[in-house]
């Protein structure tokens, strides 16, 4: 027998306090999956993974090992997300199958950069993008400061270098931040309606955005030279050069690449912070995986070939129009000379279909993207750090619920707080460039908790099994620790940094355990 959200509402005041309630659905669940997939990156990552492969082939190659992670991760969690439907999602799997640290490691990571400093970013990058209409809204806009902060190098790692205080571009986004935290607060149907809203808005945005480069002005040249030297191997990295033979540096190339594409597909796994809030989730959480990823990434893959059809694969990055700079060196205004490449592809491209309306469409397009990112990744997050307060690993009043609204209110406070200072820092942009190494350490232990649940707990219920386990789960995992091999090889300062924030949650997991501990003896 089903109960409604207010019945169970009533249930948990009955029992002292009050609990979250089931109000997703699968279209809510899914357009959570999808909408915090899609942000800014598929609009502005291309232009560096060309940079880095050198070749139209391999710009696909590198968007279709993303899609395949991704995809067999999504229908690998899936067993997990039927299994364990709790709130906390990938902080409970690790808990039950490896530990509670590995899920307080997972859960520290989260708030410190992976969730905190990527609704940062997407806030900011809201912010970049209202600039094109509002021209006051920049980065050189300041109301408080700079202050500068110069170049630190602790083992030849290069950190700093960066500005705080507050501009109206990053308290563009820090309103943003603050705005849909309050509105999450105030019950979960209303912040899913804006998930719902938006998500669907920006989807059929980018599905647009597909369409029109199929079939609108397209241009000639950019398809002769991109498609008729597609799978070229004039590699640019120092990792084609591997002793090992040309297949392995192909393979080694697509690694290195997967730095951009793998965080423009990232947060589909956050859905599963929601899991005990999704109705009949044994059903829901593992359909809502499965298509929201699904269609992401056929979208992504689809605006890669739009984007070959419209501008050319190399490019100058001193070039003064769209065509010139091409993709490697995008842009939406070429006549300006810019210090380091801009990487705006998808507004170049636009700029090339529709001239300058096409670039404020896209523009627009992309404020809906972030502003619907930045709702996903609110909601979802705090859900995490609800879990670890009801396990005594975060701070207690974050696992209280609001009496009315039965939303997890001090966690979704302290998440905003946290993201409103890194915004402030200036220091999210380079936080992000460190955590796809760490993302892809939890996701390759969350993917090994799912066969050590299967020999530790073999009568549990499963209402879903992983499609193609054992075979496409352990494809993952060698894939996954493949890119990260690559990556501490060739990408150093990528690397170290996110596995040191990792680490850096060791003590402080002893700390926060025993204190619980005597707590709960006191």
């Amino acid at each position: 027998m089903s109960t409604t959200p207010k019945a169970q509402a009533a249930a948990g005041e009955r029992s002292g306090s009050p609990e979250l309630v089931k109000g997703l659905g699968l279209t809510s669940a899914t357009t959570l999956v999808m909408g915090s997939m899609i942000g800014s990156g598929i609009f502005l990552v291309s232009a560096e993974i060309a940079r880095e492969v050198n070749s139209p082939g391999l710009l696909i190659g590198a968007w279709l090992v993303t899609g395949f992670m991704t995809i067999v991760g999504a229908l690998s969690y899936g067993e997990l997300a039927a299994m364990m439907p709790k709130a906390g999602g990938q902080y409970v799997y690790l808990r039950e199958s490896l530990g509670p640290l590995w899920g307080f490691l997972y859960g520290w990571t989260l708030f410190m950069v992976i969730q905190t400093g990527t609704i940062a970013a997407v806030g900011v990058a809201f912010g970049k993008y209202l600039g094109y209409f509002f021209p006051g809204v920049a980065a050189d806009r300041w109301i408080l400061g700079p202050v500068h902060v110069g170049v630190w190098k602790p083992f030849g790692l290069a950190l700093g270098n960066m500005d705080m205080g507050l501009n109206t571009q990053n308290l563009s986004g820090i309103i943003v931040v603050v705005f849909l935290t309050l509105l999450n607060i105030f019950g979960l149907k209303l912040g899913a309606a804006i998930q719902n809203l938006f998500t669907i808005a920006k989807v059929s945005a980018l599905a647009a955005l597909v369409i029109a480069g199929m079939f609108i002005a397209r241009n000639a040249s950019a398809i002769s030279a991109n498609f008729s030297n597609f799978w070229r191997m004039d590699f640019p990295h120092s990792a084609s050069g591997t002793a090992a033979g040309p297949f392995v540096g192909v393979l080694t190339i697509l690694a290195v690449a997967q730095v951009g594409s793998l965080f423009s597909a990232d947060a589909w796994n956050n859905v599963t912070f929601t899991a005990g809030e999704v109705k009949n989730p044994k059903r829901n959480l593992p359909l809502s995986l499965a298509l929201g990823t699904g269609v992401v990434i056929l979208l992504y893959i689809a605006a890669n070939f739009t984007y070959l059809m419209h501008l050319p694969f190399d490019g100058d990055p001193h070039g003064t129009t769209v065509i010139a700079r091409g993709i490697k060196y995008a842009t939406d205004h070429p006549e300006v000379a810019s210090v380091k490449p801009e990487d705006r592809v998808g507004t170049a491209a636009m700029l090339q279909m529709f001239g300058a309306k096409g670039a404020a469409l896209m523009a627009a397009a992309i404020l809906i993207s972030t502003f619907g990112c930045c709702n996903g990744l609110i909601l979802a997050g705090a859900r995490v750090y609800y879990a670890m307060a009801r396990d005594g690993l975060f701070f207690k009043s974050t696992g209280v619920v609001h009496p009315t609204y039965h939303t997890p209110k001090n966690a979704l406070i302290v998440q905003g707080i946290w993201t409103c200072i890194l915004c402030l820092s200036g220091s999210y942009s380079q936080l992000l460039d460190y955590i796809i190494f760490a993302v892809l350490v939890f996701y390759i232990l969350t993917i090994a908790g799912l066969f050590v649940l299967r020999r530790t707990q073999p009568q549990a219920e499963r209402p879903y099994r992983a499609f193609g386990y054992p075979v496409l789960p352990a494809i993952y995992i060698v894939m996954a620790l493949f890119i990260d091999v690559v990556l501490l090889r060739y990408k150093p300062q990528y690397t170290w940094p996110g596995l040191i924030i990792v680490l850096l949650g060791i003590p402080v997991y002893f700390v926060w355990s025993r204190r619980s501990a005597a707590l709960t003896q006191g």
